[in-house]
């Protein structure tokens, strides 16, 4: 069974326990995803199946959209094994056996679990019901972009003192000088710069419920990224 599913952030909401408390919560729509390959330590060094989400648009004479919004020809080949190429060919004249394909439609989002890949098979079929008995997950997604952000905003920086001496830089960093020994700035020093569009991952989060028909899940908490955004839920692997 894969330990994950990918999927789409539609929101938060709040709802009743059965004593009556209130809990936050976030709405996943969670699959369900195809199986499009399976990493094996023979051929690729390490063990992982690759899901798929969310159907890409094939290209069409009439669609009168950017190239971004339709998949490409590799992306097609990428899940069908009726797409013929040059390399395809030389490699079946060699006698070189081709990898199964999904036989599936292209796919929006891609991303691969590590982990056992026993009695799974290219093709099948991830839901929301393989995540049933998982009590805690982590879900990773990209947060939200933020623009260009001075240190106040951006590392909680308490500012300048708004007294005698400081004319016009109270929002300033201040000083980021280093003695003569070393003479530079350390790596990672803390700056106005980009916030946010990030690789976030919140880890250890709740599963309060999971709804088969509508595949859907209900995660306690908040998770990273916009409404609409691709999010990744996997089974923690944080103790306590």
């Amino acid at each position: 069974m894969v330990n994950g599913i990918l999927g789409r952030k539609v929101g938060m909401t709040q709802i009743y326990n059965e004593s009556g408390e209130v809990i936050p919560v976030t709405v996943i729509q969670a699959g369900p995803c195809q199986v499009l390959q399976i990493r094996t330590i023979e051929r690729d060094g390490y063990e992982a199946v690759q899901l798929g989400f969310e159907d890409k648009r094939r290209p069409t004479e009439n669609l009168k959209r950017s190239r971004s919004s339709q998949a490409r020809r590799s992306e097609r080949g990428h899940v069908s094994s009726k797409l013929s190429s040059k390399n395809s060919s030389r490699r079946a004249a060699s006698g070189v056996e081709a990898l199964p394909k999904a036989e599936c439609e292209p796919k929006k989002f891609i991303r691969e679990f590590r982990g056992s890949v026993e009695g799974i098979e290219v093709g099948q079929e991830v839901t929301v019901a393989d995540l049933a008995e998982t009590k805690k997950v982590d879900v990773t997604a990209t947060s939200k972009g933020r623009g260009f952000a001075g240190v106040m905003k951006r590392h909680n920086f308490s500012g300048q003192r708004a007294t005698h001496g400081v004319k016009k830089v109270h929002r300033h960093a201040g000083g980021t000088g280093m003695s003569a020994a070393p003479s530079r700035l350390f790596k990672g020093k803390r700056m106005a710069g980009q916030y946010g569009n990030a690789k976030v991952t919140t880890r250890n989060l709740e599963l309060v419920s999971v709804d088969e028909e509508s595949n859907l899940i209900v995660i306690r908490g908040a998770v990273p990224g916009p409404n609409g955004g691709f999010v990744v839920v996997r089974e923690t692997n944080k103790l306590g």
